[in-house]
């Protein structure tokens, strides 16, 4: 199985670390940073740590491979698919795993078909790490019965959820606005009640109010997604609220937590994993001061 990945970022390479010891399998990528940086360049060298070799263009990609795995941004997954199209047959599939709405999935899909080639959309329904190719995943589309046997013998765990394309990513982008939202809710009301100094009053009460979410270990956890992944995470849930929109819905929470999640995500903070601390030191580079 020649595997190819239009885009090299954090899901490719995990898929690629886990997948490597399938010795049969062989692996190519083209990543937009290739042309800035080159192929001897540090997202190059990425690639040929993991034995994937890098490609100088999409097009070499389909050359090179039978299977295409679209993992880019999600404002670039349909100029990912247009640059690709021209190149491929109907001996390709094209498995798009980027994190759109239905509505966009089906517009690469029209693309992806004018020459024949299949084409599957994949949702990857939890972190890539530590898990990889192996991380929970919804199949939907035509083609995904076409996949089924060889995902299964590569070890992938997946669900086929329907033939039309788009009800896999329907299912992730809807579950997103809740994941996605409370993160971004629980990181603002943090901030708010540090800076209005209700903090030891807020948090305690939360923690009895809801056991089940353990919450010191809770709050480290979604200060720390939200600081590490906001950037991705707010591309993520403008999808969501357009997937919303598609369905009649205004979209209006999902555009706030995809500001909300941008807006922390931009810091480039590190947390340490000490929620008290972090809030602090999030409200300091947010310009803002702790209320004692």
């Amino acid at each position: 199985m020649r595997i190819g990945f239009i885009g090299f970022g954090e899901a490719a390479r995990a898929f690629v670390d886990t997948l490597g010891d399938k010795a049969s399998e062989h692996y190519s990528t083209y990543d937009i940073l290739f042309d800035t940086e080159g192929l001897d360049g540090e997202t190059a060298n990425n690639a040929r740590q993991r034995d994937a070799h890098p490609l100088a263009r999409p097009a070499d990609v389909a050359a090179d491979a039978d299977w295409i795995f679209s993992a880019v941004t999600a404002a670039s997954s349909l100029e990912a698919a247009e640059a690709v199209t021209p190149h491929l047959g109907p001996n390709h599939v094209f498995i798009d795993i980027n994190s759109v709405s239905p509505g966009r999935k089906r517009a690469s899909e029209e693309l992806i078909g004018r020459n024949g080639a299949a084409y599957v959309d994949m949702a990857v329904m939890a972190p890539v790490h530590p898990r990889g190719h192996k991380t929970p995943a919804l199949l939907a589309g035509g083609a995904a019965k076409v996949i089924e046997k060889d995902f299964t013998r590569l070890g992938f765990d997946f669900e086929i959820v329907g033939e039309s394309v788009g009800e896999a990513t329907a299912i992730k982008m809807v579950r997103s606005l809740f994941v996605k939202g409370l993160e971004a809710l629980t990181v603002e009301m943090l901030l708010a009640a540090r800076a209005s100094g209700c903090y030891e009053r807020v948090v305690p009460s939360l923690a009895a109010t809801y056991p089940g979410l353990k919450w010191e270990k809770f709050a480290d956890y979604e200060i720390d997604r939200v600081s590490r992944h906001g950037i991705r995470r707010g591309a993520e849930m403008e999808e969501s609220a357009v997937t919303l929109r598609e369905l009649g819905l205004s979209g209006d929470i999902a555009a706030a937590v995809a500001a909300t999640q941008r807006r922390i995500g931009k810091l480039g903070f590190t947390p340490k994993g000490e929620s008290e601390a972090d809030i602090e030191a999030l409200l300091e580079a947010l310009g803002l001061r702790a209320k004692r």
